[in-house]
């Protein structure tokens, strides 16, 4: 029989993350399985990317425990690091390098981590291109890439060492709307294709629900919804109705003091 903590790739059990002394989330309890494309959404400083930073061992919780794949994420360096090349990130500033060009920044992760030949690595390279639609952009550098292309090729290289576990970070920060939709199928796609699971953190709400199996809201310190884009849009809670409307008023407060982080 199997056990159904498999069919869990992240899990949240009552944490509490605290930065500066502060409590930024607590309560956090998150399932999130495997296969599926889940939203974190919430509006900025939130506490989104400290969820994240969670997920990923940057930051240690307070209180509770923080799961992939059904060990606890580790403290220590190697074991660390050994864990975050099961999870490819997309960070919503891209990180590539200028003075490479778009296949060389998607070798970088291969030639780090494998003892792969030259002639795999650039096929390996060829293939990630093609499955975001750029090999034609292998020579170019990022300076002449558009903004979409240039976080393609990000993608790429996020998914270079075929990590089942993707996180995307505000991937829609500083994009046009054409360029939002190419995105969001590409996230689609690859989570079919790939059998990954996807968890998208972003504040883009109507771009992102569409190709999401699981939604959870964040405000005021905690998860405030947690269920499908379907009952998220039918929610007649005033918090969440606030936020999917873009409201200034309402249970969630704008207070700029408040605010810790810009997530």
């Amino acid at each position: 029989m199997t056990d159904s903590n498999d069919a869990i790739a992240v899990r949240f059990d009552a944490v509490r993350l605290d930065r500066g002394g502060r409590t930024i989330l607590s309560g956090i309890d998150l399932a999130v399985p495997r296969g599926s494309v889940t939203a974190v959404l919430g509006p900025s400083g939130s506490g989104k990317s400290t969820l994240l930073a969670a997920l990923t061992g940057e930051l240690v919780p307070a209180a509770g425990r923080v799961e992939v794949f059904g060990q606890a994420v580790p403290q220590r360096q190697r074991a660390l690091l050994e864990l975050r090349k099961s999870i490819g990130v997309l960070l919503q500033g891209n990180g590539l390098l200028t003075d490479l060009t778009a296949a060389e920044n998607v070798a970088l992760p291969l030639r780090a981590h494998t003892r792969l030949p030259r002639e795999v690595i650039d096929r390996l390279v060829e293939m990630k291109l093609h499955a975001v639609g750029l090999r034609s952009a292998a020579d170019l550098y990022p300076r002449e890439l558009s903004g979409g292309m240039a976080r393609r090729v990000a993608l790429a290289r996020a998914i270079a060492l075929d990590p089942p576990l993707m996180v995307y970070d505000e991937p829609l920060t500083g994009l046009d709307p054409i360029a939002s939709g190419v995105i969001m199928n590409l996230v689609s796609e690859l989570n079919d294709r790939l059998g990954l699971t996807s968890i998208i953190v972003t504040h883009h709400v109507h771009e992102t629900l569409p190709i999401c199996d699981h939604a959870v809201v964040i405000a005021n310190g905690g998860i405030v919804f947690s269920g499908t884009p379907g009952q998220l849009q039918a929610s007649a809670d005033p918090l969440v109705g606030q936020f999917l409307r873009g409201e200034p008023d309402g249970p969630i407060a704008f207070d700029s003091a408040r605010r810790t982080e810009a997530a």
